[in-house]
């Protein structure tokens, strides 16, 4: 484990041994850090939030519980995946809320896919697999899988590739990605599209 001399690591915090964390990073009691990630500076990761393997967390990312990030994600600078839909400081009252007046809800990122840097992601919310979200996007509703969306809030503007490219539509209903040569078309569920050869 490669853990900078300023990262805190709580105690009850669960990092693989080949984790890497530079200054000022931060992994509460009970989040769950797989092999072989790296946390940018200045990253926190809240209590019990999950994240996989291979996983590329840039400087300065908010990761609130209960995230869980898949394996091979990556997410970039000044990202912030919320936990918290309807976020007041006080009650109706003007009383002081704690934390037993609200459930906190995450969101999901799933294998391989890509949060551009100063994202937020609004709970709850999952970004599916291979998916791409646009530097500086507002997500408040899922991604479907290999989708990219961008804006505020964000739309689906195509369809990417593994290699994060834009697919080209080379027939109804059929997709190529032009570096990898994977094809692709659309799920029978109308939930996205999926890998059909390379």
């Amino acid at each position: 484990m490669a853990i900078h001399h300023e990262a805190l690591i709580d105690a009850g915090a669960t990092v693989h041994e080949s984790v890497v964390a530079w200054a000022g990073t931060h992994v509460r009691d009970s989040a769950h850090i797989g092999a072989r990630t790296s946390l940018g500076q200045g990253v926190y990761v809240g209590p019990g939030a999950i994240i996989g393997e291979d996983c590329k967390i840039q400087n300065g990312a908010l990761i609130y519980e209960p995230a869980v990030v898949g394996n091979g994600v990556f997410i970039g600078p000044r990202v912030v995946l919320t936990n918290d839909r309807h976020p007041r400081a006080i009650r109706p009252n003007g009383e002081v809320k704690t934390a037993a007046d609200w459930t906190p809800v995450g969101v999901t990122i799933e294998y391989g896919a890509a949060i551009g840097a100063g994202a937020v992601c609004v709970a709850p919310v999952t970004i599916a697999e291979w998916a791409t979200v646009a530097a500086g996007a507002v997500v408040v509703a899922d991604v479907l899988p290999f989708a990219i969306v961008a804006g505020v809030p964000a739309r689906q503007i195509g369809w990417v590739g593994r290699t994060g490219e834009k697919l080209e539509l080379v027939s109804d209903g059929r997709w190529l990605c032009r570096d990898t040569r994977d094809e692709f078309r659309m799920r029978a569920d109308g939930h996205g599209i999926e890998l059909i050869g390379s």
